[in-house]
């Protein structure tokens, strides 16, 4: 899965904005949008394995929790 469908598959990027907490107000959904394009950063894809890990996850599979909350 690239990061395209990895971004698709969470539910878009407004909501992998939310579930990283990154601030709508402060561009943060257009950042995550830019990722289609240009690849999910390997910080971000480090700091946040429950969301980016390869292992274990399946097309389609959704995350269970918000990890904020």
């Amino acid at each position: 899965m690239d990061d395209k469908e990895r971004i698709e598959s969470l539910g878009g990027a407004a909501k992998v904005a939310q579930l990283l907490g990154y601030s709508k107000e402060k561009g943060g959904v257009q950042r995550v949008h830019n990722w289609i394009t240009r690849g999910i950063p390997y910080k971000v894809k480090f700091e946040h394995p429950e969301l980016f890990s390869t292992q274990n996850r399946r097309a389609g599979d959704t995350v269970k929790a918000d990890i904020h909350g």
